[in-house]
């Protein structure tokens, strides 16, 4: 029984931080600043004529019911932000393209700080790595943020590997979005280290892992989804108080601007913590993936094989097999014993 009652308080802490708390503060927001200029809504006035208690209970019921939509929403929500979904092919292909540009002149950044250090360290540089600086430092963009760089301290510059391993390691894998290569960075570790598919296992692979492991992965979602459902409400909010701005019945204009201003500016700064706050879900993935893959591996008959190179063998067809129907896996277990066996990419 105590277990049983640990799992839901758990479970309902990350929906309590995750989604219920920001939407209360959302909510607050909005019945505050912007429900006073909307007149001739009935819901609205009766709850600016209730007491203080009616106030507070409608508040609470309010945030618990728009929290749980949220929660059950948080998909949409999540394609949305990470740029998979309601966005235009040209807008897409555009937002990858940057990624891309972004991701490569972060790797040359890091790469001109290393020759240097070596240099600095060791002497003069290989023939080879002395080309490779000089090539480099000959683009005028990347001479100026190397000279921004020298003048950096250490952790600084660890703060610029941060943001360079917030990008997938693929190229193929690369979104439009910065939450999205935060996000798809650490939905492709299990495929490029062994080629186990854990988007289409995750539900198999969660269950093997220990309590704990898998406690941590939930709460480091739950900092990323709190700020994710933060900066949806006040998009909401904010549209909310335009509209009331424009059709309002004699709007308090001061406060519905102060609180679009407002609001508008502080989105970004909810999209660049919800970034950051990746990180912490990245590890726990890792984490996840690593520890999870000999028990996954028992509980479907399987062992796990002693070197890389015929593990990624095994997940390979593992994967595949989960994709192909019943009646032709036969076929695919013949084409994967003809198969060569790849090499060890470690």
């Amino acid at each position: 029984m105590g277990d049983i009652a640990k799992g839901v308080l758990g479970g309902a802490w990350t929906l309590l931080v995750g989604w219920i708390l920001p939407t209360a503060l959302n909510l607050a927001v909005f019945l505050l600043a912007v429900a006073p200029s909307l007149r001739g809504l009935g819901p609205l006035d009766r709850l600016r004529g209730a007491g203080g208690l009616g106030t507070g209970l409608s508040l609470l019921t309010g945030a618990l019911l728009l929290g749980l939509v949220a929660n059950a929403c948080q998909n949409a929500l999540y394609r949305l932000l990470e740029g998979y979904l309601l966005w235009p092919s040209r807008a897409f292909e555009a937002g990858c393209r940057r990624s891309r540009r972004s991701r490569a002149f972060l790797a040359d950044r890091l790469t001109v700080l290393r020759l240097e250090r070596r240099r600095a360290e060791r002497g003069p540089l290989r023939t080879e790595d002395a080309q490779e600086l000089s090539r480099l430092l000959a683009d005028p963009r990347l001479a100026r943020a190397a000279e921004l760089d020298r003048r950096r301290t250490a952790v600084q510059r660890g703060l610029l590997r941060e943001r360079f391993a917030r990008f997938p390691i693929a190229d193929d894998q690369i979104a439009p979005t910065r939450l999205g290569n935060a996000i798809r960075r650490f939905e492709e570790y299990g495929w490029d280290r062994y080629r186990l598919d854990t988007q289409l296992l995750w539900n198999e692979l969660t269950g093997c892992v220990p309590d704990q492991i898998r406690r941590q992965s939930e709460l480091a979602r739950a900092s990323v989804d709190f700020f994710v459902a933060l900066l949806s409400g006040h998009v909401a909010v904010a549209l909310a108080a335009a509209l009331a701005l424009a059709a309002g019945d004699k709007p308090d204009r001061l406060a519905l601007l102060s609180t679009l201003v407002v609001l508008a500016a502080l989105v970004p700064v909810w999209y660049r913590s919800a970034v950051t706050a990746t990180d912490e879900w990245a590890a726990a993935v890792r984490a996840l993936v690593n520890t999870g893959r000999k028990p996954l591996a028992a509980s479907l008959g399987l062992a796990l094989p002693q070197t890389l190179a015929a593990e990624r063998d095994m997940w390979t067809m593992v994967s595949r097999l989960s994709r192909i129907p019943y009646h032709e896996r036969a076929a695919a277990l013949d084409a994967y014993r003809a198969e060569p066996t790849t090499t060890d990419p470690a």
